[in-house]
This record gives structure tokens, sequence and C-alpha cells, in this order.
């Protein structure tokens, strides 16, 4: 049974969606599933703008035949190869096998590279500002390297204002039949994981977003809708999610707010991270408090990105701080994070030393953080002697947070 939706009315949304895989890119959880977003062009030309994962080929043929209702498939666009998107192009090509494709020349390559199309068949390789018509409908190209991989083009369709924006503007997550970001809460059900998305899916490519950025904007009085390869399709509000991205991709914090990340092995750390959340709340701070051992490091690095002040605080493990706080931080360093002001608690039985080490990775790895005074150090649990220790830190934490 087919099942398509109307974007505008010669465009339709062909795809399909995904609930059954558990990781994306095998790292990342994706308990609400994911889209994978292919369009259909009906024109004088008939044109399929990117295909879906291999697990859902069979749902795509089955689409663009419904909608084709006979006529041949004209041209494939491949904006990005990656093969939650590329996979399903051997399906596509089995049925319409003289479909021209159009794409990058990275793109033609790792197509050949994954064995995704019969080398064989008529290509075309789109450039930079190049324009190609289809009838009533007209496409123009615009490179976008690295947003996330280097073989990635994003395209503006002109007479209805529609970017085809590959991985930008994404989000994780089925669209459970709602198509467009007005038919949900965006901002209270999809914000998260959107962030979450483009935090650990494109965050360390904040310069090429912003090149992306320009161009978009370049295009601004005459954009009306952002088509992404995963979640919502945007027809309005297109300056608020813009806006988010432009955020993200200088790495300048959303909120003015706490994350307190802490590493506890017997509950002695933990008791004393959540005496600095109540601390911190009291004084007018918003905090969010994440079990590094128990929440997955896509929503830490989520989270990172979205807040001014991060709170680490780790027992001492091995001469060393908290295993998993380490990949945390390896994780935040490899996709750039920068910009944020830390503050760090220690624990240690008989050597703590966690602090120290964390605090100098935080000012020697990363870029333009600071670290805030005084140190928390703890030898197993906090003790009530201890109390004024605490509020000092929480005091200078909430002065820092609200400036």
């Amino acid at each position: 049974m087919h099942c398509v939706r109307k974007v505008t009315d010669d465009l339709w949304w062909v795809g399909a969606n995904d609930r059954r895989t558990a990781l994306f890119e095998n790292i990342h959880p994706i308990p609400r599933g994911v889209s994978y977003n292919s369009y259909l062009l009906l024109d004088e030309k008939t044109v399929l703008f990117d295909c879906v994962d291999w697990s859902a080929a069979p749902r795509l043929v089955e689409n663009v035949e419904f909608l084709l209702q006979g006529r041949e498939l004209d041209y494939i666009v491949l904006h990005h190869l990656e093969p939650d998107h590329g996979a399903g192009l051997w399906a596509v090509l089995q049925k319409w096998p003289k479909a021209r494709i159009i794409a990058s020349l990275a793109a033609q390559r790792f197509m050949d590279q994954f064995g995704f199309a019969p080398v064989e068949g008529e290509r075309i390789t789109a450039k930079e500002g190049e324009r190609l018509s289809f009838g009533r409908h007209a496409v123009t190209f615009y490179a976008a390297p690295m947003v996330h991989w280097p073989d990635v083009m994003v395209s503006f369709e002109e007479t209805d204002g529609v970017l085809f924006s590959a991985d930008a503007f994404g989000t994780f997550g089925a669209l459970n039949g709602a198509l467009f970001h007005d038919e949900v809460d965006f901002q209270h059900g999809w914000l998260n994981e959107a962030r979450r998305y483009y935090t650990n899916i494109v965050g360390k490519y904040g310069p090429q977003v912003q090149a992306l950025l320009e161009k978009a904007a370049a295009l601004s009085d005459r954009l009306k809708m952002i088509c992404p390869l995963h979640g919502p399709v945007w027809r309005s509000d297109l300056g608020w999610f813009m806006e988010k991205y432009d955020k993200w991709s200088r790495y300048e914090p959303e909120d003015r707010a706490v994350l307190l990340v802490y590493g506890s092995m017997y509950g002695g750390t933990e008791e004393a991270a959540e005496a600095l959340a109540m601390a911190l709340v009291e004084r007018g701070v918003s905090v969010a408090m994440h079990d590094v051992s128990s929440t997955h490091v896509s929503h830490l690095i989520s989270q990172s990105f979205r807040v001014s002040h991060i709170v680490l605080a780790s027992v001492t493990y091995n001469m060393d701080f908290y295993p998993p706080m380490r990949d945390y931080l390896e994780d935040m360093k490899a996709l750039g994070l920068k910009n944020r002001t830390f503050a760090v608690m220690e624990n240690g039985t008989w050597n703590p030393n966690s602090g120290k080490l964390m605090g100098e990775f935080v000012t020697q790895e990363l870029t333009g953080c600071t670290l805030l005074e005084p140190k928390v150090t703890m030898k197993s649990t906090l003790k009530g002697s201890q109390a004024g220790e605490l509020e000092a830190l929480a005091e200078a934490i909430a002065q820092s947070v609200k400036g």
C-alpha cells in the first residue's frame, strides 16, 4: 500500500519511516525512529529527489510507482550518498533503469565505491550555481561540502521556493503521519531531537554550516520551504529554525543555564552533585542533571551545545577521572564544542585527582573554554563541614550564569 503526501502542487513526499533501527549510524539511539525523506516532482520531466535506506527501498519504489501512473522516471537527484539515502538507489534503478542520475562528482565516486548504481548509467555532474529546468520547475545546485560529508550539495527549486537541504535542518524521529513541522509541537516535542541530530551528526562542521547559511540567506526573499532528508518539512517559521542552526554552528549557547554531569561509583559523588544542583536552583539557575554512566553521550553532547555552563563531577578512577566522563569530554572535543564555562567537583577515597585532570582537559583540549573556581574536593563523601565550600561553588556558578 502506497503512503505519500503532497508537499506542493507538483511535489510529493514519497519517503519512509523506520521504527525498527535501534541506533542511527550504529551509534546514536533513536527510540522514536527516523524518517528517510524522498521527494518526487511531477513536471514535464519526472524527478526523484534522493532515495532511502535499503530497508525502506520497497516502500519508496511503491510510492513512486503509484504517483507516476505509468510514466517513466526521468531523473534522480542525489544530494548526499550516505547509505541511509543512497542504498535504495539500486532498487529504483531496477525499476526505472533509464533514469539519469544528477549528483556531485564526489557523490558519484561514493556511489561507485558502495556499488549503488551501474557504472554504465547516464550521469550528470551537478556544479555550483548550475541550473536545470524540468518544465515549469527549475532547480539551482549549491555545494555544501562537509555538511556533513564531502559530497553534499543542496538545490533550490525556483517556482515554489523549495530548498532541498540534504542532511541540514534534519532531525531524529519518525514522522507519524505529520509531514510538516507546524503539524506538531516542534519546540517541545522535536527540538531536543533536532539539536541532538545536529550536534552529533553535523556539529563538528560549524564553519561549513555557516557557509551554507550564507547561501540560504541569499535566497531568503524567495525561500518558502525547506525539505530535509530527515524529519519534518518546514513551510513556515524558517527563520526560527535557521537561527538555531546559526547558534549551534557558531557554538553559542541557546540558554544561560547549567548542565551538571556526574560520574559516581557508589553514590557519594551523585549526592554531592544533587546538593549542588539544589543550591543552584535556589539561586534561580536552571539545571539539567545527568549520570554520565547511564545517559547516552549523544544526549550529553546535545545538552552541552544548549547551555552556557557545564559542571563536571567525577570520581578518581585508576588515578584518572571516570572513563565514561573521559569519553564524554573526548566526544565534546571531537565535535568542536567551544566557548563554554566549566566548574568541577572531584572525589577520591585516597587520592582525589579527577578535578585537576578534568580542569586540564577543559583548558588545554577545548577551545575558548574557561574554568571557574573554587573546586570542591571530597574524600568518599561530601561532609557536612564542607557545606561552605559547596555554597561558594554554587555562588560562583550562579554569578557567572547571570553575568
